[in-house]
C-alpha cells in the first residue's frame, strides 16, 4: 500500500499465452467459457482493465469470478450490489465502538485532544470493505463487482476513482493506492442502464445463454454421474424450456441443479415418468406463474421432443 506521493499503481497483468489457453485452464475448474468470453478475460488481464459483463441472471456471469480465482489461485473479493449500498458499506468506514473506548483511555490518561484524534484516525481504527480490501492486497485478488445495476447511479461515482487509478482516497490518512491491481470482473444484469463513464472504463462483453454443445460440455464437467444418453435430454429439454413465455428463465446453475435432482431421483429417461419430471420443476422454475405455465402436459411434450 501507497499513500499519496508513493509508488504509482502496478503495471498492467502479465497475460497468458493465449486466449485459448485461458479457456483450457476454466475448463479445468469446470467453467467452460464461449470463445469472446475467453478472449474478453483474456484481453482485460493482458491490459489490467476491468471486465464488464451484462446477460440474463444465471448464465454465469459470476461464476466466472470464482473459476478465474481458482485458475490464478488468487483471493476472490465479492462486493454484493444492492440499493442504497453506499462507500462506507462498500470502501471503508470507521470503527467507532473502537474509537469510542480510546476516547474515554485518552481522557482518564490526560492525553491531549489533538493527540486523541490522531491517533483515532489511523489504520488502527479503519475497517476494510471490499474495495479497500482489494487494493491493499500483496497479491492481487480477482474483484467481484456482482450486480452492479442493482446499486444507485450516485455509488457508480466511488467506483470510478478505484477503477480508473486503483486508488482510494480517504480524508483522514490520504489517497491509498495499490501495489498490485486486482483482477476486477463487473456483472449487470439489466435492471437499470449503467454511465457512460462506468463503461468507458472497463472492456466488455455480453455472455449469452450457452449453445447446446456448450451447455452439454458444461453438464459432463460438472455432473460426470449423469449418463450422456440423460445429458442431452436435459440440455434439449431446459433450452426449450427456455424458449417458453416465462418470467424467469432457468440458467445453467438451475439445469444443473435439475441434471442433478434426477441423478438422484434415479431417471434415466425424462420421458419415463411426467410425474417425477414435473416435480423435478421445482430445480427449474421459480415463480408460481411460472410453474402454472408448464403444467405436466406441456412438461410432457417437451420432454418428448427432448428425447
Amino acid at each position: 500500500m501507497d499513500k499519496e506521493g508513493g509508488a504509482s499503481a502496478g503495471a498492467p497483468h502479465q497475460p497468458m499465452d493465449n486466449w485459448q489457453t485461458l479457456q483450457k485452464r476454466l475448463a479445468a475448474q469446470g467453467y467452460v467459457a464461449a470463445p469472446d468470453l475467453a478472449m474478453a478475460l483474456h484481453l482485460a488481464m493482458a491490459l489490467g482493465r476491468p471486465l464488464l459483463l451484462e446477460g440474463a441472471a444465471g448464465v454465469g456471469k459470476t461464476e466466472i469470478a470464482r473459476a478465474l480465482s481458482a485458475v490464478l489461485e488468487a483471493e476472490l473479493i465479492r462486493l454484493q450490489c444492492y440499493e442504497g449500498l453506499d462507500a462506507a458499506q462498500a470502501i471503508y468506514e470507521w470503527n467507532y465502538q473502537r474509537q469510542l473506548l480510546a476516547i474515554r483511555a485518552a481522557a482518564e490518561d490526560g492525553e491531549s485532544a489533538r493527540e486523541a484524534e490522531k491517533r483515532l484516525f489511523s489504520e488502527e481504527f479503519l475497517l476494510e470493505r471490499p474495495l479497500l480490501a482489494a487494493i491493499r492486497r500483496a497479491a492481487p485478488p480477482v474483484l467481484l463487482i456482482d450486480e452492479i445495476d442493482r446499486a444507485d447511479e450516485e455509488f457508480e461515482a466511488y467506483l470510478l476513482e478505484v477503477l480508473s487509478d486503483f486508488q482510494i482516497t480517504v480524508p483522514e490518512l490520504g489517497t491509498i493506492r495499490a501495489t498490485s491491481r486486482p483482477y476486477v470482473i463487473l456483472t449487470a444484469n439489466g435492471t437499470r442502464d449503467l454511465s457512460d463513464a462506468l463503461r468507458r472504463r472497463c472492456l466488455y462483453t455480453y455472455v449469452e445463454y450457452p449453445d447446446r454443445e456448450t451447455e452439454l460440455a458444461i453438464l459432463h464437467a460438472r455432473c460426470p454421474q449423469v449418463e450422456a444418453a440423460l445429458g442431452r435430454q436435459i440440455v434439449a429439454f431446459v433450452q426449450a424450456l427456455r424458449a417458453e413465455d416465462l418470467e424467469k428463465k432457468p440458467g445453467v446453475a438451475e439445469m444443473l441443479d435439475f441434471a442433478a435432482a434426477l441423478a438422484g431421483l434415479g431417471v434415466n429417461d425424462l420421458t419415463t415418468d411426467p410425474a417425477v419430471l414435473v416435480a423435478a420443476l421445482a430445480t427449474l422454475l421459480k415463480t408460481q406463474a411460472d410453474r402454472a405455465a408448464i403444467p405436466l402436459e406441456v412438461a410432457a411434450r417437451l420432454a418428448g421432443k427432448a428425447a
